[in-house]
Order: structure tokens, then C-alpha cells, then sequence
């Protein structure tokens, strides 16, 4: 009786340390859609601590030409990453310094078309795995449970969340690109469907004035005296 409820003791203690341990190594991200104005610059800020990484996903999924330009600037006012005139990138800026990153997304050199623009920030903490050590560390190994060590069972749940959390913020950013491709066939239906109008009428147009031509050729306007 004693053995069993040792057992269960260590089986809830597994399974508290389980949702802990993976909350611990969930790193932050941020995701966000806005519409960038022509002529216009918008930036915006991410506080990051030190000996983190962060990585940002970036894509124009609406407007004209699909294209901004993109930058990223250290807390000490270094400009880290600068692209021009691109539809999308990934980056990494690791290791990171203590302060607030600022991202920008440069749209100045359009001065009529506006663009929707999604990005995604993804932050990662030492401290998130100094504390996962510290929780696994203050639970001592079982007498005997299926043979499992503790190594083992965090090693098997640090790769499985690693592979789901890429796969989530894979799916997300598949999800822009689908965005973007189905605004650009919106957009494409539309110019195909006005120009295909136009070519009615023109050809209308040329039907109607050759009718008319031909109608003018064979009119006969004499008079006939008998």
C-alpha cells in the first residue's frame, strides 16, 4: 500500500513538473498586421534582456510592388539589420543586449500605394531554462518508475516542444503567405475582370462602327425619275 502511494506521489509529481517545465521553456512571441501608409515610416519597440536572441519574421502580404524597407536598431543605437525594396525576411539577433530593439518598416519611397504588412518577434530567455534546471534539479530521482531517468524524460520533452512551437510559428507564417497570395489574386481578378470589360467594349464599339460602314457604303441616296 505504502509502494503505491509513493508511486502515485511521484506520478503527480511528474505530471506537475511536466506543465511546468514546458511553460518554462515556451518562449514569448509576439504577432501583428498592420497597414503601413505610403510616404510613411512606422516603427516599433521590443524590450529584450541580456544574452537572449530574438528572431523576426517579416512579410508584405498587401499593396503595391509587395515591398518595404525593413531595419532593426540595437538599444545602443546601432543599426543592426537593413534591407531595402524586400517582400519578407528572417532574422536573428543573438546575442542580444538589455534594453529596447527597435524595428522598423519603411514605406517612403512609395508615395501612393499603402502596404499591410505582418511580422512576428519571437524572444528567448536564459532564464527560462535556468529555471526548468532548478525545477528538475530539486526533484530528486525515483526509487524506481518504469526505469525512467530524469534526464531522459527532460531531453524527450525539451525536443518535442522545440519541434511544436517551430511548428506553430510555421503555420503562422504559412498563413501570411496565404494571405498575401490570396490578396494578390483578389487583386489580379480585378484587373483581369476590368480589362476584359474594356475589350467588350472595344470590340462593340468596332462591331457597331462597322455595321454602320457598311450600312453607309450600300445606301443609295438618288433619286430614281421614271
Amino acid at each position: 500500500m505504502d509502494d503505491t502511494r509513493r508511486m502515485c506521489a511521484s506520478l503527480l509529481g511528474y505530471v506537475t513538473l511536466l506543465f511546468g517545465a514546458v511553460n518554462a521553456f515556451s518562449p514569448a512571441d509576439t504577432e501583428f498586421t498592420f497597414l503601413l501608409p505610403a510616404a510613411s515610416k512606422e516603427c516599433f519597440y521590443q524590450s529584450a534582456v541580456h544574452n537572449g536572441s530574438v528572431e523576426i519574421e517579416y512579410q508584405v502580404i498587401a499593396g503595391a510592388g509587395m515591398d518595404v524597407d525593413f531595419s532593426v536598431v540595437s538599444p545602443q543605437g546601432i543599426h543592426l539589420i537593413s534591407e531595402f525594396r524586400r517582400s519578407d525576411g528572417v532574422h536573428m539577433v543573438e546575442p542580444t543586449e538589455e534594453g529596447d530593439y527597435q524595428i522598423c518598416f519603411d514605406n517612403t519611397f512609395s508615395r501612393f500605394s499603402e502596404k499591410m504588412v505582418f511580422f512576428e518577434v519571437i524572444l528567448d530567455h536564459p532564464s527560462n531554462d535556468a529555471g526548468a534546471d532548478d525545477e528538475w534539479a530539486g526533484l530528486g530521482e525515483p526509487e524506481s518508475i518504469l526505469e525512467y531517468k530524469l534526464d531522459d524524460i527532460k531531453e524527450s520533452m525539451e525536443t518535442v516542444h522545440r519541434r511544436l512551437e517551430r511548428s506553430r510559428q510555421m503555420q503562422t507564417f504559412l498563413r501570411a503567405f496565404e494571405a498575401r497570395d490570396r490578396n494578390l489574386l483578389e487583386d489580379n481578378l480585378w484587373r483581369v475582370s476590368f480589362w476584359s470589360c474594356v475589350n467588350l467594349l472595344v470590340l462593340l464599339s468596332v462591331a457597331f462602327i462597322q455595321v454602320y460602314t457598311l450600312r453607309r457604303l450600300f445606301d443609295d441616296k438618288r433619286r430614281v425619275y421614271t
